[in-house]
């Protein structure tokens, strides 16, 4: 059918409330990699690090939800946390990875070992969404791709192959991750802080279990007793008072990230939304370098350059699209577009 003038349609977002909302998302991760590294150098309990992290972030909105801070109620209901199951699973793995990524790297290599979040956006929303990406977003992940093996082949210092490992899976993962918590947001009548309570609640349950499978559990009890790490040489203090006081900054910018980062892929596109996620990557390592004195070499900084050479390529040519799709009456977020054909059989799934 024609639309005709009279009929009401959906405006996509104000240009001030994106700029706004990705600002927000890009300083409360920065403030989220930084606290984590310093945390991280400190304790090798990552995934307790992560738990307390999740438990803090679900409890602050809670806090919130009592005070009527939120304009959508907080509920927990079987239907809807079974079919959150993929994105929770996701998101705990995701952060579980990302924990490591940043204990085995410096903070300023860390945008390296996640530089492929971008190529592995497009692919996921090609696949996963059938959203077609052009020749010219091809070629700036290409471009970006590129960026990641120049940082990873031609790096002068010590690099930690795990933690490349872990960067390149958490990549992936987050990717995936995206899209799905695209595609989740009608599950919870398309209220990003109701997912944000869903996520945080449910991914703590089941990162208990994980935390002991993967063997931190002399470590969180040593932590916990106010004892040295396990292995840890003589004389070594007590990683406690650096946990507690990490844990509360991390889980404060950690409720940040619940409302930001939900929020932020709810207004712009899954790809746009990992745009800000290089910005936040390339700021993050200066702050390496100026707060934790990372060496960064001609390998690294060129591998930084030519990824946020790729991301500005990519963001004037989503411009470019842009203005050509508004030109023939078409809407900037064709991923949403994909989601709203399928919103009434998500719905009925719900409950």
């Amino acid at each position: 059918m024609t639309m005709t003038m009279s009929e009401p349609t959906a405006d996509p977002p104000s240009r001030t409330l994106v700029v706004s909302v990705v600002l927000f998302y890009i300083v409360a991760a920065l403030a989220m990699i930084v606290a984590n590294k310093w945390v991280l150098n400190a304790t090798s309990a990552a995934l307790f690090l992560l738990l307390v992290q999740l438990l803090i972030s679900a409890f602050l909105l809670w806090i919130a939800d009592l005070f009527r801070l939120f304009q959508d109620r907080l509920t927990l209901d079987i239907a809807t946390c079974k079919a959150l199951i993929p994105l929770i699973a996701l998101n705990v793995t995701g952060l579980s990875f990302s924990n490591y990524t940043l204990k085995f790297v410096d903070t300023s290599f860390y945008q390296v070992a996640r530089g492929l979040v971008l190529p592995f956006t497009v692919a996921a929303s090609f696949f996963l969404l059938q959203t077609r990406p052009s020749v010219r977003i091809l070629s700036a992940c290409a471009l970006v791709t590129a960026g990641f093996f120049i940082g990873v082949l031609l790096d002068g210092t010590p690099l930690s192959l795990v933690g490349i490992g872990f960067g390149v899976v958490s990549s992936l993962i987050t990717a995936v991750a995206t899209v799905v918590i695209k595609k989740s947001l009608p599950l919870v009548n398309d209220s990003s802080i109701l997912l944000a309570w869903y996520s945080n609640v449910l991914s703590a349950v089941v990162l208990v279990p994980v935390m002991f499978v993967a063997g931190e559990g002399p470590a969180i009890f040593a932590l916990l007793r106010g004892a040295p790490a396990p292995g840890a040489p003589e004389g070594t203090p007590s990683e406690l008072p650096t946990f507690l006081w990490g844990s509360l900054v991390t889980g404060v910018v950690g409720f940040a990230m619940s409302v930001a980062g939900p929020l932020s892929i709810k207004v712009t596109s899954p790809i746009s939304h990992m745009i800000s996620a290089a910005v936040r990557g390339v700021a993050s390592s200066f702050l390496g370098l100026w707060l934790f004195h990372d060496l960064i070499s001609s390998g690294r900084a060129a591998s930084i350059a030519v990824v946020l050479g790729g991301s500005i390529f990519y963001t004037w040519i989503k411009n470019e699209e842009t203005k050509a799709a508004k030109t023939t009456g078409g809407y900037e977020r064709v991923p949403m577009n994909e989601i709203d054909l399928e919103r009434g059989s998500q719905l009925e799934e719900r409950d």
